[in-house]
């Protein structure tokens, strides 16, 4: 007996360990996830829904018209890995902090929402273990800089 099994919109690889973002064509409204973790940028507090699951990887911010100034979403990754992301059916423009033991590595800022396919890829060469994603232009607002050191604090219950 054959079984398929359906693909999340993530596709997982030597070469892109966490492309994420596609997969679902149709537009639809997308529960936000609760707030489980904060973290405080020169002075300013930042809640974060924390994408936990691959599933919920795999729907990053898909299909949503905004997200607040003071609100991000958090991927964590089990194990350190090369991480790769698109913004096929994001709607609005993001800055993308990729951490490492929680120093900053590599920022990708304002990334477009993708206009046509094949959507472009977005992630540093080195290994990070927790991806950032806050809306467009918030990095350099923050004055995020790679070096920075950003302590991600997990809130009970969750």
């Amino acid at each position: 007996m054959l079984f398929s099994l359906p693909l999340l919109g993530c596709e997982l690889d030597n070469s892109r360990a966490d492309d994420r973002h596609g997969g679902m064509e149709n537009s639809q409204v997308i529960p936000k996830l609760p707030i489980s973790a904060i973290t405080t940028i020169n002075g300013e507090q930042i809640d974060l829904e924390v994408a936990r699951t691959s599933e919920q990887q795999a729907q990053g911010l898909m299909y949503r018209e905004a997200i607040a100034p003071n609100r991000g979403m958090l991927f964590p990754f089990e194990f350190p890995r090369r991480a790769t992301f698109w913004m096929k059916n994001v709607n609005m423009p993001l800055d993308m902090i990729f951490i490492y033991r929680g120093e900053v590595k590599s920022i990708e800022a304002n990334v477009p929402p993708c206009e046509s396919e094949p959507c472009p890829i977005y992630g540093p060469e080195t290994i990070v273990d927790q991806v950032l994603e806050l809306a467009g232009g918030r990095a350099e607002e923050l004055n995020i800089q790679e070096g920075d050191r950003l302590d991600i604090q997990f809130l009970e219950d969750n």
